[in-house]
């Protein structure tokens, strides 16, 4: 059957090219390479050289190549399409005609956990340092002084991705060991299933013998009476018998709604790590890490410092943002530049700006030189606040849409010639005195993040 399926296929590559057209076709289909066929479930691997590129061409092309293989070959009634690096070892495809070898049967209940998400790919700042380090120890350390370990942060943050690691790290140090992963909504979807069937035992059995039990998404319980009670004997379970205990939520623990007290009160007594909204520096450095491993995708520095100043909301879209703009460099061969970037992006950089006011600088400001607020608009000239109003009246030059005589007026009434010396005086003096372009950098990351 290796002779239908690969003569299949130089059909199917035919027809694609000819009606996605050589450059679309060229840019994402050629690279394919045939994986294996499993005769049972009638799926075939197609494998793509980056998990970039496997998963652009399954979010656009996956249905047209199912589509495409069932219509050529029935047999095949599934496309999975992967990267290499999730590929099994080079092997032949498979022959139908004979009987393949006894496949060793994975546990069905097995985590799946994303070979992309390591600690090795979790690029650390200020935002999540505490929790990547918790979560790291908790992973690899022999032993550990707290449990559960309980992090919390908005979407898109890279919860899911420490979970991941450190479930790729436990089983790393300690083979053979049970983990099992679920969100807080699969733990009550299978507790109701378990009450049904009249099988509650088999799932006690199954989540309180884990040597890691990671839980994903806790608020999904609130409310939930029968499925905290169960959940709350599960935990006391592994933390008794000294197992480890994972769990996140979008809240900390104190501003969960609709979780029973005595839950919380157990969440806290671990260790409770937040993540915060990614501040400017690591959103630059997280752009950087992705793109050594988009292949093909150049950016200079300074499309690199848009990107990281203009998409703030999460990592994620700051990601997804990323595998556009690289997507759309490679159809279109245009160089990746500021005005391309705007292009492509456009909704997403809508979505993402935010309005900075002058009021909210000059409370910055003030705070970081440690003056008075109302000094921003007084007509003291000593240089202690002399500066940080300059300071101020530049950074709403550079950081709000406002005019300058806008600005002037929200600086007590001054003229927009000085709002224009202002601005002159602390681009000249960033450029030679070092501390006050660390000061413009901080406030800056400060009010933009």
């Amino acid at each position: 059957m290796a002779a239908p399926i690969d003569a299949a296929w130089e059909s199917i590559r035919s027809g694609l090219r000819r009606d996605l057209g050589a450059r679309t076709f060229d840019g994402w289909l050629k690279p394919a390479e045939l994986g294996a066929f499993d005769p049972d479930s009638g799926t075939l691997e197609m494998v793509m050289p980056s998990q970039f590129m496997a998963d652009w061409v399954r979010s656009h092309f996956g249905e047209r190549l199912t589509l495409a293989w069932k219509t050529m070959l029935p047999i095949v009634r599934d496309v999975r399409v992967i990267a290499a690096s999730d590929a099994p070892r080079p092997s032949p495809l498979l022959i139908l005609e004979e009987e393949p070898a006894p496949a060793q049967r994975r546990d069905p209940n097995a985590p799946k956990f994303d070979p992309r998400y390591r600690f090795e790919t979790f690029v650390i700042g200020k935002a999540n340092e505490v929790a990547a380090t918790a979560a790291r120890t908790l992973a690899t350390s022999p032993n550990v002084s707290f449990n559960p370990l309980f992090i919390h942060g908005g979407t898109g943050r890279g919860k899911t991705h420490l979970l991941h690691a450190i479930g790729h790290a436990f089983l790393a140090a300690n083979p053979g060991s049970k983990v099992v992963s679920m969100s807080a909504e699969k733990f009550m979807v299978e507790f109701i299933r378990a009450l049904k069937e009249n099988d509650t035992i088999g799932f006690k059995s199954r989540l309180r013998s884990a040597d890691l039990l990671l839980i994903d998404d806790v608020q999904f319980i609130a409310g939930k009476d029968s499925t905290q009670e169960e959940f709350f004997h599960t935990m006391n379970e592994i933390i008794n018998a000294g197992r480890r205990l994972v769990i996140t939520s979008d809240r900390a623990p104190h501003d969960l709604d609709g979780i029973a007290p005595r839950i919380l009160s157990r969440l806290s007594w671990g260790l409770v790590a937040d993540i915060n909204v990614a501040d400017y520096e690591l959103r630059f450095n997280i752009i950087q890490a992705k793109l050594s491993v988009l292949p093909g995708v150049q950016m200079t520095r300074p499309v690199v410092d848009f990107l990281a100043r203009r998409v703030t909301s999460s990592i994620r879209e700051l990601e997804g943002a990323l595998n556009r703009i690289g997507a759309y460099a490679v159809m279109t061969g245009r160089e990746i530049d500021v005005p391309f970037v705007e292009e492509v992006l456009a909704n997403v950089l809508r979505a993402n700006q935010r309005r900075i006011s002058i009021d909210e600088i000059q409370t910055q400001v003030a705070e970081h030189y440690r003056i008075r607020k109302a000094e921003m608009t007084s007509a003291r000239r000593a240089r202690e606040v002399a500066r940080p109003r300059q300071v101020a009246m530049y950074l709403s030059k550079q950081l709000t849409p406002k005019s300058l005589p806008d600005i002037g007026r929200r600086f007590g009434g001054r003229d927009h010639t000085t709002v224009i010396h202002a601005v002159r005086q602390i681009e000249k003096l960033r450029a030679a005195d070092a501390e006050l372009d660390a000061d413009i950098r901080l406030l800056t990351r400060q009010l933009e993040g």
